[in-house]
This record gives structure tokens, C-alpha cells and sequence, in this order.
């Protein structure tokens, strides 16, 4: 299983970012999904989640009410929809997919990882 995270850049504070993340070797809609991010110096941080049929999701304190994870299983992508951007959102930011039906916020719980894709915004 392969994931391929784009969409990220820079941005200034109170804008928006759409990040995209392909996966590819294996039935998509087996697959849980989740978006984590790591700033420098700190520890992975969970964002959001959503279960494989999209009926489940979950956020982080810290983004709900501006992020909105979704997907689409005939295109094998999921999104993350990032609105009202703040400099604390600044990190690298993870796709990472668990084989199973079912999504959780703890990164360990995941099988397989994106490279991770640089979001920057600026004050």
C-alpha cells in the first residue's frame, strides 16, 4: 500500500488549504483513514479521521469547526479541507491508512504512512 500526500504550501493566516492523499496497492474502501501532523520539536499530533465508509469521523480539539476530513473511494483519495488556517497550524502533515473498518486518533493504530506534506502559514 502506497500513500501520496499533496496539497500543502503557504499560506497566510485565515486561509485555506485543500490536502489530498492518494493510496494506491490495495481496495480503498478496506481502509480507515487518518490525517496527523508533526510541527519541529514537537510530537505527532492526530488531526482528524474517518472510517471507511465515511460515515465516522473524528477531529482534533484543536481543528474542529475549521477542518473537515471526507473521501472519495471511486477516486482512492481522501481530502482534508483545512479553513481559517492559524500559524499554530504550521507542520508537516500525515495521510495514514488502517486496515480496518474502524477509525481511531492514535497514530499507532495505523499500518501505513505518506511521506507528509508542508503546511506553512504565515501571520
Amino acid at each position: 500500500v502506497q500513500l501520496q500526500a499533496s496539497g500543502g504550501g503557504l499560506v497566510q493566516a485565515g486561509g485555506s488549504l485543500r490536502l489530498s492523499c492518494g493510496i494506491s496497492g490495495r481496495t480503498f474502501r478496506s481502509y480507515g483513514m487518518g490525517w496527523f501532523r508533526q510541527a519541529p520539536g514537537k510530537e505527532r499530533e492526530f488531526v482528524a479521521s474517518i472510517s471507511f465508509g465515511g460515515s465516522t469521523t473524528y477531529y482534533g480539539d484543536s481543528v474542529k469547526g475549521r477542518f473537515t476530513i471526507s473521501r472519495d473511494n471511486a477516486k482512492n483519495t481522501v481530502y482534508l479541507q483545512m479553513n481559517n488556517l492559524k500559524p499554530e497550524d504550521t507542520a508537516v502533515y500525515y495521510c495514514a491508512a488502517r486496515a480496518s473498518v474502524i477509525t481511531t486518533m492514535n497514530p499507532s493504530d495505523y499500518d501505513y504512512w505518506g511521506q507528509g506534506t508542508l503546511v506553512t502559514v504565515s501571520s
